[in-house]
């Protein structure tokens, strides 16, 4: 018999039409940390987030009281001692392609728990790494994102509003094996590899001194709280070592949209850079951001890591 975490072992045990305040008391009371998330969407409602997640019992029912039908968020990573591997399904990006790769190529086995989503996504529960942070981290193009330190996941019985019908996170299964860690750093190089090293002024790669694809591919992978500022950077970076502004608005807009940025923002944005760069004086530049190395659907979405 498989030692379950204490979340798994919550929702197996949850009877049929709980409320999602019921089932945040529950899972508090039972160590997992949950905060009040927008009714039918994924919004935090509180002022900090994710960071607000607590096991209080007398602050989770406040929150639900206020707010009867409240989603449930949970943090993850060290948080709650779980990570998530999110298997999206949208538009051109198929989720399930890259996860049927992953899972042949042995990169996903030791999962806990399968969670379907409203929009017939998936979400696969792992324990975390004792003792190893585990940032967050999107493959957009791969249509997979990994939850784990810095992030928060919806959780059952939460809901959402879908072409008119309300649709449920839902457990889907459970292991009959006994958990086990993921390597998240070799799923997401696996998922999305690095760009090739270049050299040489005639690398398509290189425009004008700037490497414009691994610029592009970095915003690609941004997550919300950052895709603004990041998307800022790396139009100034181009305008800088003078891109062409059309070049900029073609390539970052296929980037923008894959970390969820709409064609408008992208334009707004990238016409804002290239008006800083020209008139601020030489010393006044954007300031630096971190490396650029970090951070239909199927008829059955559980079939894929069975």
């Amino acid at each position: 018999m498989p030692q379950l975490s204490a979340f798994t072992l919550t929702l197996m045990r949850m009877p049929p039409g709980a409320s999602t305040g019921e089932a945040a008391v529950a899972l508090a009371s039972v160590g997992v940390p949950v905060f009040p998330v927008a009714m039918g969407g994924k919004q935090p409602l509180t002022r900090h987030g994710f960071r607000d997640a607590t096991t209080n019992l007398e602050q989770i029912r406040r929150w639900w009281s206020a707010t009867p039908g409240a989603n449930i968020g949970m943090p993850t990573g060290a948080a709650s001692g779980l990570v998530v591997v999110d298997v999206d399904v949208h538009g051109p990006a198929n989720g399930y392609v890259a996860l049927d790769r992953a899972d042949n190529a042995g990169l996903l086995a030791g999962w806990e728990a399968l969670i379907q989503t409203p929009t017939d996504g998936l979400h696969a529960y792992y324990r975390a790494t004792p003792g190893t942070e585990q940032r967050s981290w999107q493959a957009a193009r791969a249509g997979i994102d990994f939850r784990g330190d810095g992030g928060y996941i919806i959780v059952p019985p939460s809901s959402r509003i879908i072409d008119g019908q309300r649709r449920f996170y839902r457990l889907e299964q459970v292991t009959h094996d006994q958990p086990q860690v993921l390597d998240a750093g070799r799923l997401r190089r696996f998922l999305d590899p690095p760009p090739p090293r270049t050299h040489g002024p005639q690398s398509q790669a290189m425009d004008r001194g700037v490497n414009v694809e691994r610029l592009a591919a970095w915003v690609g992978r941004l997550q919300e709280g950052e895709r603004n500022y990041g998307l800022f950077w790396a139009a100034c970076t181009m305008a800088e070592h003078h891109v062409p502004p059309g070049q900029t608005l073609d390539v970052l807009t296929t980037a923008g949209g894959q970390a969820g940025l709409s064609v408008r923002e992208v334009t707004v944005t990238v016409r804002s850079a290239y008006r800083t760069v020209t008139t601020a004086p030489a010393f006044s530049r954007p300031a630096p951001v971190p490396s650029l190395d970090r951070s239909p659907p199927l008829p059955s979405p559980v079939r894929s890591l069975s």
